[in-house]
């Protein structure tokens, strides 16, 4: 008998189908809005004095969850439990845990750690020994190890450590490799009129002091090349009009640390180029994955800073990987941006193990980027790397000519520096020196963000090549002068005009940023020596020629297309109108906290009157628009410095700079 309700067989089923194909879309809907358990919780965390803290870590205890600050000390937490603890901690700092209690906004303020500043005994600039200490020692951990209860067993400034976990540990940094700089004299204007160099946009050595900072160390004069410390910072310089891929900035004050003498800035800012209009990129991730590498601190912060790169990648870019240890291989063949988690899970799936040969991983990777080349495009091996290089080619002249000889194809270079403890320093500047290329110590997840995202552009789209300064003096108004940091750009006058001479390279929207001391004409200085006149010159016409401008000094630039040949002059004269300090802009007073800053720490001995105190007023009154909060870093980081600075030093000879 059939039911009344469904006179026909199967009508029963077909109701109950319509009826859930009906309400389908109201469960999707109910379900995208349903509740997500978990808070989200916001903060910043600060020093003592209010200072934001760069390079924070800040995990969820028992979990994977977790995140870092950047320069502005800001953090954020997104779906945690309102009873969540959070692990905090950062290098310099002792460690926190702190109970969320259901609150979303959380403030945090770290303490400096005692052990870093107190229990360490400086020697010359950086040679650390064995001091013997009696007490308790303070707790540290590293998040990670902290959520695996990985006990350390180890020292820690010095002490050795049986329960404690790595986080805060001062490395031994005796396999660390520096050239000695021998800082650029005074030369008098009238025998040597003309000042020649290649421009550089690295910034490595800023990173890398921050580093030996940041572990309660004075860095070693070899570490400390100011003008890279200078150029880690942007400087509010006018873009470029026209076609020129730059502008040209000068600016003439007093000499912070000598008030008879003056400073001349030249500043040069790159055209920058939108994301969306910048050519497509062939990139090759060159990964050392040697036993050296090993640790969260090395191979674990390349993968990390790889992928935040992979992120930034459009459908038209690609990227292949190569690795290194005992043998180079590659990892992953060229592949579309549009593929990323292929390229994150290749990354992924690195382990360190083994020898490193160096040379064969650059050999590979080179054929890589040739292999599939894109003419227009930007071509670029990223080398990942503590440089500590052992099997074939490993010497520096070895890797200079291999490195000179791949340049050729058109494929530029970016170094990027991991690690402590046997970082070559030294072998890296050279790979990007002779490769087209840039360097960057990365110490951190905030660095990778600030080299691989905030200046994405720069780092790695080249908009101009060999570009070299030539300064002329009037010796008319300067006696003698000389050129801050550079040492190891500099270029003979004949070097200037010759387009087979290779230079540095500007990525978009880089600024550069040198810095002259000048002794005016009719100062008397002990750094300028005298020789005995010269017979056969000269002299009366000239003097005749320059006593007729106002002009102190012409600067003279020449640069090339990414791909050209020929390279473009450009000249500015500039008049003799120096400002006062108080008068000066903030690119000029906080250029010159930084440069007084490198002096102080290489013990230069051209830093006459400089101190910390005063860097520390320029820099307090030279903030300007610090978005980043780079600049307030910059200021904690000259108290750790003075505070270390009081502290045991004791004198070793400048040999022991350059390690191998």
């Amino acid at each position: 008998m059939q039911s009344r309700k469904y006179p026909h067989p199967g009508m029963k089923t077909h109701f109950m189908k319509r009826f859930l194909l009906l309400i389908s879309p109201l469960v999707l809907f109910m379900l995208a809005f349903r509740p997500i358990g978990g808070i989200t919780v916001t903060g910043k965390i600060t020093d003592e004095k209010g200072i934001p803290v760069n390079g924070a870590s800040i995990l969820v205890k028992g979990t994977q969850k977790g995140t870092s600050t950047a320069a502005d000390g800001v953090y954020r937490l997104s779906g945690i439990s309102a009873d969540a603890i959070l692990l905090v901690s950062a290098i310099g700092f002792e460690s926190q845990e702190i109970k969320v209690g259901g609150r979303t906004t959380l403030p945090i303020t770290l303490r400096a750690s005692v052990t870093t500043m107190s229990e360490v005994v400086v020697i010359g600039y950086g040679a650390q020994r064995k001091r013997d200490i009696t007490g308790s020692v303070t707790r540290l951990y590293s998040p990670a190890q902290y959520n695996a209860g990985q006990p350390i067993q180890g020292k820690i400034a010095g002490v050795q450590v049986s329960n404690g976990y790595l986080n805060n540990t001062i490395p031994e940094f005796d396999r660390e490799g520096y050239d000695r700089i021998t800082e650029n004299g005074f030369l008098r204007a009238t025998d040597n009129p003309l000042s020649t160099f290649s421009i550089d946009v690295d910034a490595a050595s800023y990173s890398n002091v921050r580093r030996y900072l940041n572990m309660g160390q004075l860095p070693p004069p070899g570490a400390v090349r100011i003008e890279e410390m200078v150029n880690y910072f942007k400087y509010d310089y006018l873009q470029p009009r026209g076609d020129n891929p730059f502008s040209i900035h000068t600016e003439i004050s007093d000499a912070p640390w000598n008030p008879n003498h003056k400073l001349v800035l030249i500043g040069l800012q790159g055209k920058k180029v939108p994301a969306e209009n910048l050519p497509a990129s062939n990139l090759v991730f060159l990964i050392d994955v040697s036993g050296s590498m090993q640790g969260p601190e090395r191979l674990g912060l390349v993968k990390a800073s790889m992928k935040m790169l992979v992120d930034q990648l459009r459908e038209q870019d690609r990227v292949a990987v190569v690795v290194y240890a005992g043998a180079a291989g590659l990892a992953l063949p060229s592949t579309s941006g549009n593929f990323k988690q292929v390229i994150k899970d290749a990354i992924d799936n690195l382990q360190a193990g083994g020898s490193t040969a160096g040379g064969a991983g650059i050999r590979l990777a080179y054929k890589t980027a040739r292999d599939n080349f894109i003419k227009g495009g930007n071509n670029r091996v990223i080398l990942c790397t503590d440089g500590d290089f052992n099997v074939g080619e490993s010497s520096d002249d070895a890797m200079e000519r291999l490195i000179e000889e791949e340049r050729k194809s058109g494929v530029f270079l970016t170094v990027l520096g991991y690690g402590m403890g046997n970082y070559q320093d030294a072998k890296m500047q050279k790979l990007a020196d002779k490769g087209n290329g840039n360097h960057a110590y990365i110490d951190g997840m905030s660095e990778a963000k600030k080299v691989l995202v905030n200046e994405f552009g720069g780092t790695l789209f080249t908009i101009a090549k060999d570009v070299k300064l030539q300064v002329e003096f009037n010796p008319s108004r300067v006696a003698g002068y000389r050129l801050i940091g550079y040492e190891n750009r500099m270029l003979a006058k004949e070097d200037f005009n010759d387009d087979k001479k290779d230079a540095g390279e500007l990525g978009s929207g880089h600024t550069v940023t040198a810095l002259y001391e000048v002794i005016p004409a009719g100062v008397n200085s002990d750094f300028l020596k005298s020789v005995d006149p010269l017979k056969y010159q000269q002299k009366e016409k000239r003097k005749e020629r320059t006593n007729a401008t106002d002009e102190i000094l012409t600067v003279k630039f020449r640069y090339k297309a990414p791909d050209g040949d020929i390279s473009k002059l450009m000249e500015v004269p500039v008049k003799d109108k120096a400002v006062s300090l108080e008068a000066a802009s903030n690119n000029f007073r906080f250029a010159a906290a930084v440069a007084g800053f490198g002096l102080l720490l290489r013990n230069s001995e051209y830093k006459s009157k400089a101190s910390y105190e005063k860097v520390l007023e320029l820099a307090r009154k030279a903030l300007a628009d610090d978005e980043q909060g780079y600049r307030a870093e910059f200021i904690r980081l000259v108290e750790n410095a003075a505070l270390l600075s009081k502290g045991k030093v004791k004198d070793v000879p400048e040999e022991a700079d350059t390690r191998r």
